[in-house]
C-alpha cells in the first residue's frame, strides 16, 4: 500500500463503511427484512398518514352513480376529481336535517 493510499484509509473507520455500504448498497439481510415488516413499524408508519385506506359496501348502481358524477365533473373541468373527493365534498354540504328517516 502506497502512502496515498494510507492517507484515504486513515479518514474512513472501517466498521462506519461497512454499515454504509450494507445499508445503501447491498441487499439487507432477513434480519433487516424482519425488522421492516415488523407490525410496530407498520403501525407507526400508518400513524404518520393524513388518511386511512378503508373498504365500504356500495350498491353496483350507486357506484355508476358516483363514477357518473365525477366524469361530468372532470369534464366541466375538475381535473382533480375523484370518487373520494366527490365523497368527501358530499360529507362537508350535506345538510343533515334534510335527511331523511329511511336513511
Amino acid at each position: 500500500m502506497g502512502a496515498k493510499d494510507e492517507g484515504v484509509s486513515a479518514l474512513f473507520d472501517r466498521d462506519e463503511v461497512r454499515e454504509v455500504l450494507e445499508g445503501a448498497f447491498y441487499k439487507p439481510g432477513p434480519a433487516a427484512a424482519r425488522e421492516r415488516s415488523s407490525p410496530r413499524r407498520r403501525a407507526s408508519a400508518k400513524d404518520d398518514l393524513p388518511y386511512e385506506v378503508i373498504c365500504i359496501s356500495l350498491y353496483k348502481e350507486d357506484l355508476r352513480r358516483l363514477d357518473e358524477k365525477v366524469k361530468l365533473l372532470k369534464a366541466r373541468g375538475h381535473r382533480k376529481m375523484s370518487r373520494s373527493a366527490l365523497i368527501r365534498y358530499a360529507l362537508d354540504t350535506a345538510n343533515l336535517d334534510d335527511l331523511p328517516k329511511a336513511y
